[in-house]
């Protein structure tokens, strides 16, 4: 009740973008989870493919999140989020269409450009809507994309029983829907131009050195949370031996967040200001990665006690992952926004996913070879204990950075 309640308290143009990201992960979570399976056990690819298909997916989108912010900044965000769902229409039916590598990997660059298009198109559109309470509407908006996310969940496990493809699809026609409903009701996302050319703003952002720093140490939060769809998915399917344990996994984290997010984002805010607790959020994230540990190594499932046994620590890293993004992720948005000049917004946040873009895409690709040679050498272990020590490495950069007082702070209480 308390959600709904702040959700109506803000204006009807931010309810609209917290709804269009509720259906945009409703399109995202019926295909993504499972796509790593497909990958592997359908067409037959190596880990080191996969992660490579998906690194792929995950480069194209925040990669390429730069045009996508500079784009909303200069054309107007209702313009440009229909068009990046529209992309993403077809990338998501490629993937049901074909089955040979190159479509593959075509499926995987359009939906990832269709991501870079309306991810920081929304976020800029959000910040400049919600004013002094962007760590509340960030909170809100994960709320909404993660009751998305269980939704497409669940409708993906069940068409799952009948074909991937139909999975593929039906996320297809989600973002379909998506796009005509955005053309209409969207409203117009007004610009403030710089004066200056693309080139310039670009520059000008990137000889920011106080938000270079802080995109740079923050890299490690795309690495962690992206291994929700790879690492985390692959090593509950192989402890449990049962593919519904991926939706079980996703649907635990999800329960949570819906559950604390707003709570543990009101609770931080309480407590001192956004800087202060990313660093705790990362160190969190990375603990997540060290219950799997216990049955990294362990061999196929002896029935269904056995296989609930294995899938608990999973799920007990799973939801310290979840924690330490709702403890991370708000704080951070609200962080890029304050680096931003006027009307820059969009381009500041396209930057910032830029360089964790980069650091996912590799992590992706990095991961599927560590589990590969994980599974030669016996040491499973291997690739888990390597996420974990990221996150710690993450948490002291950023730790780092704020007792330097190198974080910007909320202007508002700068004048208090």
């Amino acid at each position: 009740m308390k959600t709904l309640r702040a959700l109506r308290s803000f204006p009807l143009t931010v309810r609209l973008l917290l709804l269009n990201q509720f259906g945009i992960d409703v399109g995202f979570y019926l295909l993504i989870p499972y796509l790593a399976t497909h990958l592997t056990a359908d067409l037959g690819l190596s880990a080191t493919l996969t992660g490579t298909v998906l690194g792929v997916r995950t480069l194209s989108q925040q990669g390429l999140f730069v045009l996508g912010g500079t784009a909303a900044d200069r054309l107007g965000a209702h313009r440009v989020i229909p068009f990046g769902c529209a992309l993403r229409t077809i990338g998501f039916a490629l993937f049901a269409l074909g089955d040979g590598i190159v479509t593959v990997f075509a499926a995987s660059v359009l939906s990832g450009l269709a991501g870079a298009l309306f991810y920081p198109a929304v976020r800029s559109y959000l910040a400049q809507q919600a004013r002094d309470r962007q760590a509340e509407a960030f909170s809100l908006l994960n709320v909404c994309a993660t009751a998305g996310g269980m939704i497409g969940l669940l409708l993906g496990s069940v068409f799952c029983l009948i074909d991937f493809r139909v999975c593929a699809l039906s996320a297809a026609a989600v973002f379909a829907v998506l796009t005509v409903a955005q053309l209409f009701s969207l409203p117009v996302h007004r610009v403030r131009p710089t004066g200056k050319t693309v080139l310039l703003d670009w520059r000008e952002a990137l000889r920011h050195r106080g938000f270079l720093a802080f995109a740079l140490t923050m890299m490690g939060m795309a690495a962690l949370e992206n291994q929700l769809y790879l690492l985390f998915t692959m090593g509950v399917r192989r402890a449990s031996g049962w593919d519904g344990s991926i939706t079980l996994l996703f649907l635990s984290g999800a329960l949570a967040q819906l559950m604390l997010q707003l709570r543990v984002t009101r609770l931080t805010r309480s407590r001192g200001d956004a800087g202060r607790w990313i660093a705790p959020g990362l160190a969190l994230m990375g603990l997540g990665f060290l219950p799997p540990v216990l049955v990294s190594g362990t061999g196929p499932a002896g029935g269904t006690s056995d296989a609930v046994l294995r899938t608990v620590p999973l799920a007990v890293g799973a939801l310290l992952m979840c924690l330490g993004v709702m403890i991370t992720q708000p704080s951070a948005m609200e962080l890029v926004t304050r680096y931003a000049a006027d009307g820059m917004t969009g381009t500041y946040f396209g930057l910032f996913y830029v360089l964790s873009g980069t650091a996912a895409a590799a992590c992706n690709t990095g991961v599927g070879w560590v589990m590969d040679l994980g599974e030669r050498t016996g040491r499973t272990w291997l690739p888990w204990t390597c996420f974990a020590a990221l996150g710690l490495l993450s948490s002291c950069a950023v730790a780092w950075i704020h007792r330097h007082r190198a974080l910007p702070v909320d202007p508002a209480a700068a004048y208090a």
